[in-house]
């Protein structure tokens, strides 16, 4: 089915990254989520032809490159692939969560399935993966790129002690959602922000593994205990 003949609550609920294109465009995906792409395009007088592409970009992306034995690429290759495929999109992702988190906090909060916290629980999260981020890129990465990897025993250790403190925040964000379990009457922004969050987990673990079993590996192996 093409994306104009679906409703914006169906693309909402099934494409990670959607409600942050709808919010872009003021397109109401919660209280008017039963409205096909199609007519929301129309009634707001938007272009839909640039928002079906995006939303075309966005569904490639779930299982782009999704193939590849990434621990057979090149180090310049693993490094550019964690920078787009994991850092660039964490960037994305955490803000709406963010934002939907907020809005189902503020709409629901009397709910006690409500997951109240959340909000500033991501936020924390979005402040400790930024840092770690920018160690990697000012510093771990540098020097892999620059063929210096043997050298970063240490910044490798400090990479390798925060991933287990984002382990200990996804744990953390399990209990707040009921491991991410969508209430059967949530409404279109809750479901979407847990899709969000399950994606979210899904490239945050798959982020750390690339990094620790594969990058990390070539240059300072872990101890095993």
């Amino acid at each position: 089915m093409s994306y104009l003949d679906q409703s914006l609550g169906q693309l909402a609920r099934r494409i990670p990254g959607a409600t942050r294109l709808f919010d872009q465009h003021r397109l109401d995906f919660c209280c008017a989520g039963n409205r096909t792409l199609r007519r929301a395009a129309q009634e707001a007088g938007l272009d839909s032809e640039p928002i079906v592409h995006e939303l075309h970009v966005l569904q490639l992306r779930i299982g782009e490159q999704a193939d590849r034995d990434w621990s057979q690429a090149t180090d310049l290759e693993l490094v550019d692939h964690i920078l787009t495929r994991y850092h660039a999109v964490h960037r994305e992702q955490l803000p709406e969560l963010v934002r939907l988190a907020r809005r189902v906090e503020h709409v629901h909060g009397d709910r006690p399935n409500c997951p109240l916290g959340l909000a500033d629980h991501l936020e924390a999260m979005a402040l400790e993966l930024e840092s770690h981020m920018r160690k990697e890129e000012l510093v771990l990465f540098p020097m892999i790129s620059q063929g210096q990897g043997v050298r970063a025993d240490m910044p490798i250790s400090v990479m390798r002690m925060e991933h287990e403190s984002h382990g200990e925040e996804l744990r953390k964000l399990a209990e707040l959602t009921n491991d991410i379990t969508t209430p059967r009457d949530a409404c279109n922004t809750w479901r979407a922000l847990y899709l969000g969050l399950r994606t979210f987990r899904e490239d945050l673990m798959a982020h750390i593994h690339t990094e620790n079993n594969i990058l990390f590996e070539r240059f300072a192996p872990a101890q095993i205990h």
